[in-house]
């Protein structure tokens, strides 16, 4: 699997470099300003791109609007985005187009090396994978917004919730203290009450989530 990386700060660069590679990633490109991320993206079209928001030459956000105009151009080019901070404008635009493959983690919140890794092939697989404080972020905005999601109970929210965050029904279980079989049924409703029609459960799934981030509904057909 093929990953473009943009970080400015060398030994952090370095560092993600040798952990991606002993997972089995081949690095396409390892670059530091906005710019080369953008002609890297464009060139290489990686299956993952892993992306820090603020870089050279600005350091405001260079890496995301790079990223952001790399999917305009590549659709459903999958993107995690490895930031210190909160851009909650730009991750709703990451998001915007309802094709999945969007990833946003909080530098300080990434514990090990198993969470990361398991976050980048998610992304790439067309998942996501949502840090619970961008989640919150995102949520403040959509929390308000009349439609199918005020239809959801409080339980089927902190389910979908943690789906945002790739959790695995599993996980959702062993999280909320309740059995596999009330996970599946907590998703069958979410899916019921936000109109999913049968499809790929899979893409149901990264589909109920936006929803869910964008305060929108993208339908399954």
């Amino acid at each position: 699997m093929r990953v473009v990386l943009a970080e400015d700060l060398y030994l952090l660069r370095e560092g993600l470099i040798r952990l991606l590679e002993a997972h089995g990633f081949t690095i396409a490109a390892a670059v530091e300003t906005g710019p080369e991320l953008l002609d890297a993206l464009l060139t290489h079209r990686p299956d993952v791109a892993v992306v820090d928001v603020r870089l050279p030459p600005t350091l405001t956000d260079e890496g995301l609007q790079a990223a952001l105009q790399a999917r305009r151009e590549i659709p459903g080019l999958p993107v995690l985005v490895l930031s210190q901070h909160v851009q909650q404008l730009y991750a709703r635009e990451l998001l915007a187009d309802g094709t999945g493959g969007v990833g946003y983690l909080l530098k300080d919140r990434v514990f090990n090396a198993e969470q990361f890794i398991d976050a980048v092939r998610r992304v790439a697989a067309g998942g996501t994978a949502m840090d619970p404080d961008v989640i919150a972020k995102l949520m403040q905005s959509t929390a308000r917004r009349p439609g199918p999601l005020q239809r959801l109970s409080p339980r089927e929210r902190e389910v979908l919730e943690l789906m945002a965050e790739g959790c695995s029904n599993s996980a959702i279980a062993a999280r909320l203290v309740v059995s596999d079989g009330a996970v599946a049924k907590h998703i069958a409703n979410i899916f019921t009450k936000l109109a999913l029609v049968p499809a790929d459960d899979a893409n149901r799934r990264v589909l109920a989530v936006l929803a869910y981030l964008n305060g929108t509904v993208e339908r399954a057909g």
